[in-house]
């Protein structure tokens, strides 16, 4: 009789903290995307231009007459495109730059989300490319911006080069690391996997790691540069957000 009477509350004891956890991935789950972007929505004093085709803002641009080479730049999840300026200190002074303002960030309207991301580069990258047919058009993925630019590499007219700043292999080993407990392959919804993207890539690959990378860890990038055999791995110092004053970031067709 004590034993049994010790199974009762222990098999309460133990349903109702099931149930705590079932409601917390549940909302973590649902809550996720606040998680994983943070746009912000003020004016920015920028040297960048507005990118505006058929009256929509698509992001913000450095234009230069007869360029050598178009950059599309996809950003990382915080601020918004007319904040990346400091990526012309990285390109020659040949080259245009066009960075794609997010869904949902900045003034463009719409909410992120893996799908809408990659519509949006896709959409992007298509105006570029048939408005410079002749001209080598490339992408700069940074952060989670090595997402959409790894699914632009799948596209049947994939970029020129693939130039990937601290980028992950994976969204979701980055998220299990961050919440080890969590389910993370069940409830992910915003699932990038750039292993997979760019496994049929022919082109050239860039990819930068930065060492003391406190955001995606270091290994991400090394993992992903080790598994693709077109890739050139270039370590930087520093953590996450420093790869921008560093000169070994050249980013160059």
């Amino acid at each position: 009789m004590p034993a049994a009477r010790l199974i009762r509350p222990l098999a309460i004891g133990l349903a109702t903290l099931a149930i705590i956890y079932v409601l917390y991935v549940a909302l973590i789950g649902l809550n996720q995307r606040s998680f994983l972007y943070f746009p912000t929505h003020h004016t920015a004093d920028t040297p960048l231009t507005p990118w505006i085709v058929r009256g929509q803002l698509l992001g913000y641009s450095r234009v230069v007459g007869h360029p050598r080479t178009i950059w599309l730049m996809t950003h990382g999840n915080g601020g918004q495109a007319d904040g990346r300026a400091y990526v012309l200190n990285h390109l020659a002074r040949t080259d245009s730059l066009y960075v794609l303002e997010y869904p949902g960030y900045g003034l463009r309207a719409g909410e992120p989300s893996k799908a809408a991301i990659n519509q949006a580069a896709g959409e992007a990258y298509a105006i570029l490319r048939s408005e410079n047919p002749f001209t080598p058009v490339c992408v700069i993925g940074e952060s989670i911006g090595s997402g959409p630019a790894s699914f632009l590499a799948t596209l049947p007219q994939p970029p020129d080069k693939v130039v990937l700043i601290v980028p992950f292999d994976t969204l979701a080993s980055v998220a299990a690391e961050r919440m080890p407990l969590l389910p993370v392959g069940l409830i992910l919804q915003d699932d990038w996997d750039n292993l997979a993207a760019l496994q049929a890539y022919a082109g050239p690959i860039d990819i930068y790691g930065a060492v003391f990378d406190e955001v995606i860890g270091f290994a991400h990038a090394r993992n992903l540069a080790a598994h693709l055999k077109n890739a050139r791995f270039v370590e930087i110092p520093g953590g996450h957000n420093d790869w921008s004053d560093s000169a070994l970031v050249r980013i160059e067709r």
